[in-house]
């Protein structure tokens, strides 16, 4: 009677256990990942922003472009010179007064036209838009994958816990049915499915730490912090999809995609070098002064002379008009790169949100519908079971359409996450 009683007792623990899988959680230690520093999403996002190489790489680079721009109105530096002017060769004989020579020193400078020099600074300016646009572009791709990492770290956690219930289940389970078979209540078989779904369980604990394991040390990389740093995601936190119906237009578009406006940016850098080749039709200035000491003893003399470039000449002209022209189809190209990018990324948000909505829906399902029954079926499974009535191997088989129920769940949840990603990474969100 005593063991009998015994059994009871285990065996109405386990139903228990059973029941409320999905929301208990039994700690028979502290684990040293709880122990480790909990980094919401929102944080991991601005480590990564801070501290990837790849970004910082562009912040230099954006610095040096502006750089360029203090030195474009600067001139060229003056030439300087010294030698002899009008002197005969050695061994000519008569030579009296100025037909001597003189020592001659000069002094050059290019004076370049103000309106060229203006447009190109305005040119280099503008390059560095370009530069911060594909670093905006190049956040969104790492961020991107922080959050698919961040989530993928979250979906698992939640898979670990189901794994190490169904361990704890699985071991009283397999500990019942060795107490029941001396007493003809078990087969021996049942014990032997029971040990072999046991290690099935233990296998997929592994491997589902392997995959923790994994994005803890992307989003490592990703935020530059050494390997041996602790971190752990926030559990507490639940990603939801929020449909924004001003997202497909394609003004908004425009103005919220870093590549579209890395295009924009590409056009208007395109358009100033345009109008710095028109200005090549300008002319250059260019001012010479040279001074004459003679030799003997005459009085000094110099020369100032003005000189200025005829761009306009019709075998020099070619030369910009053809820059010209070729930078309009250039202009052009850009201008259907930059649609084609708007009517591809308003297709792709289209089905996104179709394929969302079908994975919500499929997630309602399971919460509401599809894990509920099969929770009851598995408690009538284990009433009869505990009044000898059904055999083990039937209580393994309701748990374990339970158990891949629940996994089939966490994978759609993995899915419905990876596509919120992928949808705000179309709207940089």
């Amino acid at each position: 009677m005593c063991m009998v009683q015994s059994i009871k007792r285990i065996f109405n623990s386990v139903r228990l256990r059973l029941m409320f899988a999905s929301c208990s959680v039994l700690f028979l230690a502290v684990p040293d990942s709880l122990k480790a520093q909990v980094l919401s999403l929102d944080s991991v996002l601005t480590l990564v922003e801070q501290n990837n190489p790849t970004l910082r790489a562009y912040d230099s680079r954006i610095a040096g472009m502006n750089e360029y721009v203090s030195g474009a109105t600067s001139w060229m530096a003056p030439m300087v010179g010294a030698g002899t002017f009008m002197t005969p060769y050695p061994g000519q004989s008569g030579m009296e007064g100025s037909a001597r020579g003189s020592w001659m020193f000069s002094v050059e400078q290019e004076i370049p036209h103000p309106a060229r020099q203006r447009a190109n600074a305005q040119y280099l300016r503008s390059r560095a838009a370009v530069e911060e646009e594909a670093r905006a572009q190049r956040f969104n791709d790492l961020r991107s994958q922080a959050k698919t990492f961040y989530y993928q770290w979250l979906v698992n956690e939640e898979r670990l816990r189901l794994l190490n219930d169904a361990e704890e289940i699985m071991t009283l389970m397999l500990k019942l049915a060795k107490i029941r078979h001396p007493y003809n209540q078990g087969n021996l078989g049942g014990i032997y499915r029971a040990e072999g779904r046991l290690a099935e369980v233990q296998n997929a604990q592994m491997m589902t730490r392997g995959e923790i394991e994994f994005a803890q040390a992307q989003l490592k990389a990703l935020m530059a912090l050494p390997s041996s740093a602790t971190m752990q995601v926030d559990t507490a936190i639940t990603p939801g999809f929020n449909f924004d119906p001003s997202a497909y237009d394609t003004a908004t578009l425009s103005q919220v995609r870093s590549d579209v406006r890395g295009l924009e940016a590409r056009i208007a850098v395109t358009r100033l070098n345009q109008q710095l080749q028109r200005l090549q039709s300008k002319p250059e200035f260019r001012i010479r002064f040279d001074h004459m000491q003679p030799i003997a003893n005459m009085p000094p003399q110099y020369s100032l002379m003005g000189m200025i470039s005829l761009p306009i000449a019709p075998w020099s002209s070619e030369r910009y008009k053809s820059s010209v022209r070729g930078i309009e189809r250039e202009i052009e190209s850009m201008n259907h790169d930059r649609e084609a990018v708007l009517l591809e990324a308003h297709g792709r948000l289209t089905s996104m949100t179709a394929r969302i909505r079908q994975i919500s829906q499929q997630l309602e399902n399971y919460s509401e519908r599809i894990l509920p029954a099969l929770e009851k079926n598995y408690r009538v499974v284990m009433l009869a079971y505990e009044e000898n009535r059904e055999q083990l191997p039937a209580v393994i088989d309701a748990w374990e359409a339970l158990n891949s129920a629940r996994m089939e769940y966490l994978t759609k949840k993995d899915e419905y996450y990876k596509m919120i990603v992928a949808y705000e990474k179309e709207i940089e969100k």
